[in-house]
């Protein structure tokens, strides 16, 4: 087929579709300016949840105003709010099942007792979390849990046998020095909770072991991350009864001033709210980009999150103070994009070669 006939084809397929090349670039930067903006008001939205949450969370548990000591109850309540959401979802599921994309949920007494063990961890970490919280500042509350990293590569030798390449262990070690670095540095401002630095390494320590055993438990959901939330938290709310009474919290509770005030009990259900919508809003984000896009705007959320926290509060933070975030978040960082490579690397090798030919 010579060049005019290819001319000639070219362009009764054109008018046959009712286009023009001068469409084409067109549409397809239309199409890259549309995915573009879903993707910056998916990102905006997830730094929205998540900071939001973690002042929130700072105010419930250790605002001088409210002045409630009861960080079990406000983790217990933030459950429950998590189990009604999910209800409702679901229902909203059935009755809109083209615009709602929700699974099906139904209790099982054997799925919960299965997913039990994944359920006990899932509790220690939003305990600690939220432990470390109460103790420490919003500003140092990233660096206070930044060991979540050491601990997967700690714990992926310990249980999974997965060894780790030297420049990841380098990436650890960074981060190891910039969390020192840090509890030198807040004990040097007189605002150091060894407390806090205990429930942040033992919540990242849970954080840790509750992505190994979501992995071992999500066959037993059919996969589903959202029936996993579910069981989780209705075992959670099960199983913070008993430590609430024993820990004296319904006392605290019954002689609380603000137990009748509307705005209190609000706050408490915005709380759970956006508990429920960090879920969501971070399984959106990778569906837009990538996890390690994710992990990436993670990363930049957290100083974000530390530069408010420090503005906000009026603190002010020494040289060194900053370099501790900066070896933190960098070598979080770091560790993100040695993972993504030695993945990709292990693609490229596992791949079948294509014959030359074909």
């Amino acid at each position: 087929m010579n060049r005019t006939q290819l001319n000639r084809s070219r362009i009764l397929r054109m008018a046959l579709s009712g286009s023009t090349d001068s469409q084409d670039p067109e549409n397809k930067e239309e199409t890259f300016l549309l995915k573009s903006i879903k993707i910056a008001l998916v990102v905006t939205l997830y730094w929205f949840v998540s900071i939001t949450m973690v002042f929130l969370n700072k105010y419930l548990l250790d605002s001088p105003a409210l002045k409630l000591d009861a960080p079990l109850f406000v983790t217990f309540f933030q459950c429950v709010v998590t189990v009604i959401l999910c209800w409702c979802m679901n229902i909203l599921a059935m009755l809109c099942p083209g615009s709602v994309d929700f699974p099906s949920i139904k209790f099982d007494p054997k799925v919960s007792r299965s997913v039990l063990p994944l359920s006990i961890v899932f509790i220690g970490m939003i305990t600690f979390n939220n432990l470390c919280l109460k103790y420490v500042g919003v500003a140092f509350y990233n660096v206070g849990r930044s060991l979540t990293t050491v601990f997967n590569v700690l714990m992926s030798y310990l249980i999974l046998k997965q060894t780790t390449s030297f420049q990841a262990l380098l990436c650890c070690g960074i981060i190891i020095g910039g969390f020192w670095l840090g509890v030198d540095q807040e004990d040097a401002h007189g605002n150091l909770s060894w407390i806090g630095i205990a429930f942040g390494i033992l919540a990242s320590l849970c954080v840790s072991l509750n992505a190994i055993f979501t992995k071992r438990v999500l066959p037993a959901v059919d996969g589903s991350i959202w029936r996993l939330t579910y069981y989780n938290n209705i075992n959670a709310c099960v199983l913070f009864i008993p430590f609430i009474i024993i820990l004296g919290e319904l006392r605290t509770i019954y002689n609380f001033d603000k137990l009748g005030n509307l705005d209190f009990w609000g706050i408490m259900i915005l709380g759970g709210v956006f508990g429920f919508a960090i879920g969501y809003v971070t399984g959106l984000q990778i569906k837009f980009t990538s996890p390690l896009t994710h992990n990436v705007s993670g990363t930049a959320k957290a100083c974000a999150q530390t530069v408010l926290a420090v503005s906000y509060y009026n603190e002010k933070k020494t040289f060194l103070w900053w370099t501790s975030n900066v070896m933190v978040l960098g070598g979080s960082s770091a560790y993100t994009w040695v993972k993504a490579q030695a993945m990709k690397s292990n693609h490229e090798i596992k791949q079948p070669k294509s014959e030359s030919g074909v």
